[in-house]
């Protein structure tokens, strides 16, 4: 079928499930739905089989759903209606939620169901949620949905608050007067706030008299102080005192004031000469308990589990530094086989846009985050004393998936969706993608993939080389200790790691390592100090979440 999306952004849920239909043989196009009349025009120019609504803020317009069957992805269970619906399934606690399919009409989320799927809920934010358990069930109901309108004898049913199986109800739109916060509440309380509003639009609190977003929760089961005091600094996160112990900010967006806007940014960076009296507090190897730690490791049986769990996938010059400094630990372990762990929400997706976007002069930035995950990767690739698996769990872009081929080994999580280029954010790329992904896949691949900037599914991952293998989420941990395990206590080890060795000595032949990273870097250079501004216009919309079909505001050039 020709099927049309109509999404406010091609995110996420939007992504996976372009991928997920194309690897079925329909044919995908994604609107962004910015005005009324762009949703009129395109509908006009695809003539649809078909019109999904993956993520969508705007009402669709009589003139299309009145002749034209349209399927709203609405993240909540039967009844449920209203724009807020995962803000309130967190905030209150609940223990199942879920996703309908329902056809839009002239009632907000009012019109015949297609397909629903519960879910169980778990202490995570609302942005995690959306990841994973809102992102499965929506697939799941949206494949049925297909089945359905292509059987052409399915009946959707009519939403009916007298049956018993409707649970749900309409939700006032959230403000943050429902989530605001009493620091003398109990940890637990204050988790559900800030997570209900993460990652948008973030819990407003004020901090030294100012107003901020609040973003990035962890609890923090051991230091104490007085509710509302910022008792310690880590990694660019700061620890503030609730009424029965504390948590963990990662990440503040300063309120903006008049016309001039702000982004999210490391809590520290944002509070700046505020928190230098503010005790730095390393992590403990061995503490106990929850606490926040973005990079941790972990050893069994000969293998090493190197975890990195950055906000958003973004990893900032600081960040990498930090992560290969830990990689070369725990290359100098007692150990055969190191399994890069990534983070549960992203892989990664290279360098930290919004950190360029807030320092002082962006194109140094720019080339200081290069280099440090260029030197990271550097490092991977010429480990030559263990054998190196990536287990991606969560969705890659950019850098980040060129990141995972530098291991020997590639695995990803059913469902992961991977966008291995960097054209969109006006750059050549570096990371070595030259080499890796070639390597990988060819040099003919290598340039579509680069060039025609589409998502890529695990299923059609695997079929073209660019990763080994895949396997479904529930035994994805589990399978990949299986395999690791396996790998490092083999009697082929050492065969398989002179392999290694012997590869990499034959492919620095036919070209040294180093001239990739200097034809890489040249280019780099240019998209960063040259007169084409493409990547500096292109991350101050990201930054600042400003459609490409809107002029920038002066505020913000």
């Amino acid at each position: 079928m020709n099927i049309l999306f109509l999404s406010t952004a091609h995110n996420s849920l939007s992504q996976r499930a372009y991928v997920e239909l194309t690897d079925l043989g329909h044919n995908i196009y994604v609107q962004i739905a910015s005005s009324e009349q762009a949703m009129v025009d395109s509908v006009k120019l695809y003539n649809p089989d078909l019109i999904i609504a993956p993520f969508l803020k705007r009402y669709i317009p009589e003139s299309i759903w009145s002749n034209y069957t349209c399927i709203i992805i609405h993240p909540g269970i039967i009844g449920d209606r209203g724009p807020s619906s995962l803000d309130w399934a967190v905030l209150n606690g609940e223990s199942e939620w879920g996703v309908t399919l329902l056809q839009a009409n002239d009632m907000l989320d009012g019109g015949d169901i297609w397909a629903s799927h519960n879910f169980t809920m778990k202490d995570v934010s609302k942005s995690h949620l959306y990841r994973h358990q809102v992102t499965e069930a929506a697939i799941k109901c949206l494949l049925e949905t297909i089945d359905r309108y292509e059987s052409g004898n399915f009946n959707p049913k009519k939403l009916d608050y007298n049956h018993n199986d409707v649970k749900g109800k309409e939700h006032r739109p959230m403000k943050q007067k429902y989530r605001s916060i009493d620091w003398s509440e109990a940890t637990d309380v204050i988790a559900k706030k800030i997570r209900s509003a993460d990652s948008q639009p973030g819990l407003l609190d004020s901090i030294y008299g100012e107003s901020f977003y609040l973003y990035g929760l962890h609890e923090e089961d051991t230091l104490k102080g007085n509710p509302g005091e910022i008792i310690g600094e880590r990694n660019g996160a700061l620890c503030r005192a609730t009424g029965d112990g504390a948590v963990w900010i990662t990440h503040l967006k300063k309120k903006s004031q008049g016309n001039h806007k702000y982004f999210k940014l490391p809590a520290a960076q944002v509070l700046g000469d505020k928190v230098n009296n503010i005790p730095h507090l390393p992590i403990e190897a061995d503490v106990k308990g929850r606490t926040f730690r973005d990079i941790w490791y972990e050893e069994n049986n000969k293998v090493g589990y190197l975890h990195f769990n950055f906000y958003n996938g973004a990893m900032s010059t600081t960040q990498c530094i930090r992560l290969r400094d830990a990689f070369i630990k725990a290359r100098e372990r007692d150990t055969n086989v190191i399994v890069l762990m990534g983070g549960s929400d992203f892989w990664s997706n290279g360098i930290h846009l919004n950190v360029i976007e807030g320092a002082d002069n962006p194109a140094d930035e720019s080339w200081k985050n290069i280099n440090a995950i260029n030197d990271l990767i550097k490092e991977i690739i010429l480990t030559d004393t263990h054998l190196i698996i990536s287990a991606m769990r969560g969705n890659a872009a950019a850098g980040g998936v060129i990141l995972a081929l530098a291991a020997d080994k590639v695995f990803a999580q059913n469902g992961v969706v991977l966008n291995p280029h960097y054209k969109n954010m006006g750059l050549y790329g570096s990371e070595y993608w030259t080499y890796l992904l070639p390597k990988r896949v060819g040099m003919k691949k290598s340039i579509e993939l680069t060039d025609q900037c589409i998502p890529v599914s695990t299923k059609a991952a695997k079929k073209i080389g660019l990763i080994d293998d895949m396997f479904d989420g529930l035994n994805f941990k589990d399978k990949i200790i299986e395999i690791a395990e396996e790998l490092a206590l083999s009697p082929h080890y050492k065969s398989k790691l002179k392999e290694k060795q012997i590869k990499r000595i034959e492919d620095e032949k036919i070209k040294p390592l180093e001239f990739y990273r200097k034809e890489e870097l040249v280019k780099m250079f240019d998209n960063f100090y040259g007169s084409d501004k493409s990547y500096h216009i292109a991350r101050k919309r990201f930054v600042y979440n400003i459609s490409c079909l809107d002029e920038l505001p002066k505020e913000v050039l």
